[in-house]
């Protein structure tokens, strides 16, 4: 088989293949007597008819349109496996003659093809990477961490203000719009945080300043996305109006740290014994972690040195596997979409331009790495495509590769294999320079797109096994679930 490429103005790639007559003359062979098997034929046996009664019967260019349409779809993944293709999308044919026997056959198709990319600089990457081990820094916190799970509150001096963040006990007295009760918001005790989230903002405003035994009446709109206090009002009233007593402010008392308390509190005999358990569990997560961020610090700063952004199709393409992987993840974790965008504290659309963006940053991470393979000379050979198969434990590796290569599939594995081995060789070449999060030399990461909110919510999840954990006294778990919060935070 011959072929020859021609790229288009618009970065397209116009290729011709010619097959061999020879070919076509077999498959034309191999089509009659499909035919003469398939179908009856009056006056010969199946399997018997000559190629004149075959063309009487089903028409004169039956055989050649079948075997025209199969030399297209047969060949066309070997030719985007031969000329290393990576196209993106699919293909377009042109007009295409029919076969005629004797006569080598040619056809064209049209596709859009991985650009390819050059970077403005192929020296080793330099990266920042906290310390592959424990800091006391990241110990001493997550001790803070176990320590405020204990806090108790106690009533202030009676001259303490309250502040946009305390800790107060309230008496309430609420009417709606009308001057009617409502009493789930009426109460002569109840305990509240400002800043909490609870209330709207405004109800927060008119405690600011007071003291123990103030009071203070004001009126509240009633916003159209109301915090979960007054879910119950929604829609009933556009207006709330209190009489607020404070009756005390509290203040957070924290545990003396020391091996009583570790004993009493955390079931470790010292507190150095606490300690050494969160250091421990800190050095494994880290251990587990610490691949992975060197990995994506070095493909971020890899991108930055391409000269070019990733053009749409890949973009596209790179969304479309990202929107996969991530509704398996949540239906392996059995939560919905909606569970997940009220944890992470975002809307849709904010969704959406996040996987817009990881998508655009993981497209041109991928043209850089593959521009960088190419200039080091790094390829996916025959062997390192079986050896693939081989070691995803496929019983007939030679015999998958030629299932693949007809599927049009190839390219798939060979990019794998190719970004890999060039991963592998960036990752023993990078320059590491080892910062502790939070340093002054901690270089400034690359943004990446994220949910913000959703880290909170995973740290609050965090505090709550840890709390959880405490309380049904397995200290140790207690320990490496904040081991573990500490090294995720490291890796972000």
């Amino acid at each position: 088989m011959e072929t020859k490429v021609e790229t288009l103005e618009d970065g397209r790639l116009k290729v011709v293949a010619t097959v061999d007559a020879a070919d076509v003359d077999a498959r034309i062979k191999k089509t009659y007597k499909d035919f003469a098997n398939k179908y009856n034929f009056p006056g010969f046996r199946k399997g018997h008819a000559p190629r004149p009664v075959i063309d009487n019967a089903l028409g004169k260019e039956a055989v050649v349109a079948s075997v025209t349409d199969d030399v297209i779809n047969d060949t066309y993944p070997l030719v985007i496996d031969q000329l290393r293709l990576y196209p993106l999308g699919h293909p377009q044919f042109d007009q295409a003659d029919l076969v005629k026997g004797g006569q080598p056959y040619s056809f064209s198709f049209t596709v859009a093809v991985k650009p390819e990319i050059e970077l403005d600089d192929y020296s080793p990457v330099a990266i920042d990477l906290p310390p592959a081990g424990a800091t006391d820094t990241e110990v001493d916190e997550q001790i803070e961490l176990l320590r405020q799970h204990y806090q108790t509150l106690e009533d202030a001096p009676a001259n303490t203000k309250v502040k946009a963040d305390s800790y107060v006990e309230l008496s309430l007295e609420a009417t709606d719009a009308a001057g009617e009760p409502v009493a789930s918001l009426t109460s002569e005790s109840r305990p509240y945080v400002l800043g909490s989230g609870l209330l709207p903002e405004s109800f927060d405003e008119n405690l600011v300043g007071l003291k123990k035994g103030q009071e203070a009446e004001f009126t509240i709109d009633v916003p159209e996305d109301a915090p979960v206090l007054l879910s119950g009002v929604q829609g009933k009233t556009d207006k709330l109006n209190f009489k607020v007593t404070v009756n005390a402010v509290k203040k957070e008392v924290l545990p003396e740290l020391n091996d009583q308390w570790a004993k009493d509190t955390l079931g470790f005999d010292t507190l150095e014994a606490v300690r050494e358990q969160v250091r421990n569990s800190i050095d494994a997560q880290k251990a587990a972690m610490l691949p992975r961020m060197k990995e994506g610090r070095i493909l971020e700063a890899l991108a930055a040195r391409a000269t070019a952004e990733a053009p749409e199709g890949m973009v596209e393409e790179a969304e479309s596997n990202l929107l996969q992987d991530f509704f398996r993840q949540l239906q392996a974790q059995g939560m919905s979409f909606d569970m997940y965008l009220n944890q992470a504290g975002i809307t849709p659309d904010q969704f959406k331009a996040d996987v817009k963006q990881q998508a655009a940053d993981v497209a041109k991470q991928d043209l850089a790495l593959d521009a960088w393979a190419k200039h080091e000379g790094i390829e996916a050979t025959d062997e390192d495509v079986v050896a693939e198969f081989a070691a995803s434990g496929a019983e007939d590796p030679a015999k998958t590769v030629e299932e693949w290569r007809a599927a049009g599939n190839l390219h798939f594995v060979r990019q794998g294999i190719l970004r890999t081995k060039a991963v592998t060789r960036l990752m023993d070449e990078a320059v590491v320079t080892e910062v502790e999060p939070g340093s002054e030399d901690e270089a400034p990461k690359a943004k990446k797109a994220s949910k913000p909110k959703a880290k909170k919510a995973k740290k609050d999840a965090a505090e709550d096994e840890v709390a959880a954990d405490i309380a049904e006294g397995d200290a140790a778990a207690a320990a490496d679930v904040a081991a573990e919060a500490a090294a995720e935070q490291s890796a972000e």
